[in-house]
């Protein structure tokens, strides 16, 4: 076995955990057993690891970076909920990649004032409170409104915090097809391409059987995760994953055809 050392990790050390031994572990995490919890830290390590590969280009040391992804890490064992019906994993990359950002952002030389970021936090807070009970994206106006601050107020405290995004950033990953922002992006200006191909993709669409179409809908048109579509359409996460695959391998055929 290949060992290599980053980090000041040895990762030739670290064990590997099947499916069920990683299931089994999070149930006793789950009833607070200490030696459970440290084992399965241990074990995803790697996890922690191949996240900071992502920060290869920042100047902050890869050891900080590493601290910084285990912190991450620890938060989501805390608030994994074993019910959810999803990999510790896929829960747990976000959680790392904003502690890492996180430290990244406070150790930059642009400092926000304090008051900006409470207001910021202020104003995430009341967003995720609008999007719950309206499932739609507030407008600013609404969350001024909600914590009673000015528009202007609320933009510059949003605009302080957030992060500068990379056209390559991926928007989502599902196995080994995944979509970046840059694939998102395009010209303002329509073209007679553009317009014949919406026209084909329209047509595409008809074809599509109507469990599909209702998956395509929410994952492309709604935004929303397969584990939310999972929840209103009352299938499991992998049978989302299957009906969106299906769909846009029958679409990727009739316009390739």
């Amino acid at each position: 076995m290949s060992r290599v050392t980053i980090c000041g990790v040895d990762t030739g050390s670290l064990p590997k955990l099947t499916q069920a031994q990683s299931e089994e572990l999070l149930l006793r995490i789950h009833e607070g057993d200490e030696s459970a919890r440290e084992l399965f830290l241990r074990a995803n390590m790697r996890l922690v690891l191949s996240v900071v590969g992502r920060f290869s280009k920042t100047s902050e040391s890869a050891d900080d970076l590493f601290q910084a992804g285990m912190v991450g890490m620890m938060k989501a064992l805390a608030n994994f909920d074993i019910g959810l019906g999803m990999c510790f994993s896929t829960y747990a990359v976000p959680m790392i990649i904003g502690e890492i950002k996180r430290t990244l952002r406070d150790r930059t030389g642009v400092k926000v004032p304090r008051s900006m970021r409470d207001t910021a936090y202020r104003a995430l807070k009341a967003r995720e409170k609008i999007v719950e009970y309206s499932s739609r994206e507030p407008e600013l106006t609404e969350i001024a409104d909600e914590i009673g601050a000015s528009v202007k107020q609320v933009a510059c405290a949003l605009d302080a915090v957030s992060e500068p995004v990379s056209f390559y950033e991926p928007v989502f990953s599902d196995g080994e097809e995944g979509m970046q922002l840059l694939d998102q992006l395009s010209d303002k200006k329509e073209s007679a391409d553009n317009w014949s191909e919406k026209i084909a993709l329209a047509e595409a669409l008809k074809t599509v059987p109507d469990r599909e179409l209702c998956v395509l809908k929410m994952r492309y048109f709604e935004g929303k995760t397969q584990t939310e579509i999972s929840r209103a359409v009352g299938v499991s996460q992998a049978q989302v994953s299957r009906l969106e695959k299906s769909a846009v391998e029958r679409l990727r055929k009739i316009l390739e055809g």
